[in-house]
């Protein structure tokens, strides 16, 4: 793991949120796109060399309406910059992680992603990001 990547937040409604943020940062989210697979609209702040992402569900099974609605909006993950994501992810489960998508997948902005679960990380999901090429 190289860096933060960016920090994933839960949030129930996008245009409020991006409202916020943007006046929060002192300018508007770079970039905003769909991840239908997830069920979910993303918007990207950057704040120095730091990114933002904020997540709002697009239908009630995706995971941010299930986490929206077990635990309210806030912090949903801290995404990591890898090299070689499947690389990372065998090493990762060697060290007895468990990781709930051993297939990395396309995520937002242009990232290959995959997950280590909360219960093996103190609480916290972590997300595992390459940029794809």
């Amino acid at each position: 793991m190289r860096k933060i990547e960016h920090i994933g937040i839960a949030v129930k409604d996008l245009e409020t949120s991006n409202n916020l943020f943007e006046k929060l940062f002192g300018a508007p989210p770079y970039k905003q796109e769909e991840v239908a697979s997830e069920g979910v609209k993303t918007s990207f702040f950057m704040n120095g060399p730091n990114k933002i992402e904020l997540l709002e569900a697009t239908n009630p099974e995706s995971p941010i309406a299930k986490f929206l609605e077990k635990k309210g909006e806030g912090i949903h993950h801290i995404a990591f910059d890898v090299e070689d994501i499947v690389s990372e992810i065998e090493r990762l489960k060697s060290e007895g992680f468990t990781v709930l998508n051993e297939t990395p997948k396309k995520g937002a902005d242009n990232k290959l992603v995959a997950f280590l679960h909360p219960k093996g990380t103190n609480g916290v999901l972590i997300e595992l990001c390459q940029e794809i090429k």
